[in-house]
């Protein structure tokens, strides 16, 4: 097979500023398609993506919101035949023809085995110009042979049988999907270009192990359907979505790290209070708390350090069915602009705006009253 260099733009719409290639990754012009066909994958990747990700439009949140849960994979302790990659199957999986950086000659840089019932991938070593790789839904334990593709941009290994995260370090990977595997934690990712990482759908307890030091470039993190107590860990300062829904969330810790963090998903843990939350989170504008046990509408105070929440979402709470539940949420949060799934009407905001006013002159009055009494 021919060798190839990569020639590709960006991946993902959402973190296109973030997406780098190796410098030798520019195709050749003249009247070769190869760099459209790999321009035309790549759109509608990041068709897909968009799709997925969109959290900070309205509609965007709403899909979120309204998303199933992660399905528990029961476990089957099983004796796996062996099933290696084969000639074969390698021949079928390999598509998108691209031009070599010299010009003379082509290569395939994607290839997908789905649903093949592999356990063993070393044939794939000898393709090092690989950039986008598709092995969900096999019986995979080991991604070792993928060391050698340090061309590779995009990797997807949901619903196999890895244990572990941990891969030698690849320089361009940009995207990771290791969704519904069996891994315990997030020890040992550090490629240094990483943008997208999703991990929903494991066992993961702690997020203590993540290389905060080495993931520069990550933009979004999924860990929904995890095993999660805490937020410890997730000092991540380019971080700009997290999802954590559908964990044991009991706390939140470290997230003073999140100056960029834009969307937060928390729905359904165990939060009662919200204590956690801090200044320095100054880009948050979105966030889902449904279905966690906040009881008290004084909690939802501490959210007024927040500076940029517009968006804020509280259904399942007991504290959703205190009256005036809506119009008090307003009054302690004047700059929130939607509710659960609603837009605050003019009305409400008037209401809020006598409400907060009125407060606002009792308790200065009471403080004049007691200045007083001391004075006396």
């Amino acid at each position: 097979m021919a060798a190839a260099q990569p020639c590709c733009q960006s991946l993902l719409g959402l973190v296109s500023s973030t997406l780098e290639v190796p410098s030798s990754a520019v195709c050749l012009h003249g009247e070769d398609t190869s760099q459209g066909r790999e321009r035309e994958f790549v759109k509608t990747m990041d068709e897909e993506q968009d799709g997925e990700y969109d959290v900070l439009g309205q509609e965007g949140e709403e899909e979120e919101d309204e998303e199933e849960k992660v399905p528990l994979k029961q476990e089957e302790e099983q004796v796996l035949v062996p099933c290696p990659l084969t000639e074969e199957i390698l021949k079928e999986g390999l598509s998108l023809l691209c031009k070599t950086g010299n010009g003379l000659a082509h290569a395939y840089v994607k290839f997908e085995a789905k649903k093949k019932h592999l356990t063993d991938i070393s044939l794939l070593q000898r393709y090092i110009h690989l950039r986008y790789v598709d092995l969900s839904e096999n019986k995979l334990r080991d991604l070792s042979p993928l060391s050698s593709l340090t061309h590779l941009l995009w990797l997807k290994v949901d619903g196999n049988l890895l244990t572990s995260a941990c891969m030698q370090e690849l320089p361009y990977l940009q995207i990771i999907s290791l969704a519904h595997n069996r891994i315990k934690d997030i020890e040992g990712i550090t490629h240094p270009r990483l943008a997208n990482l999703s991990l929903k759908g494991n066992k993961i307890k702690t997020a203590l192990g993540l290389s905060q030091g080495q993931l520069f470039s990550l933009h979004i993190l999924e860990l929904r359907g995890n095993k999660l107590e805490s937020t410890a860990g997730l000092n991540l300062p380019k971080l700009k979505n997290l999802y954590l829904a559908q964990n044991a969330i009991s706390s939140l810790e470290g997230l003073e790290g999140l100056g960029q963090l834009t969307t937060l998903h928390l729905r359904e843990n165990q939060l009662e209070t919200l204590d956690g939350f801090c200044s320095s989170m100054k880009c948050l504008q979105y966030l889902n708390l449904r279905s966690n046990g906040i009881s008290s509408l004084q909690e939802v105070a501490k959210l007024q350090v927040l500076p940029m929440l517009r968006a804020l979402v509280l259904l399942d709470n007991p504290c959703s069915d205190e009256a005036d539940y809506r119009v008090e949420v307003l009054v302690l949060l004047p700059h929130l602009e939607r509710l659960d799934k609603e837009f605050f009407e003019e009305d409400e905001r008037a209401e809020a705006n006598k409400i907060r006013q009125k407060r606002q002159e009792e308790e200065q009055e009471m403080e004049e009253s007691a200045d007083s009494d001391v004075t006396e």
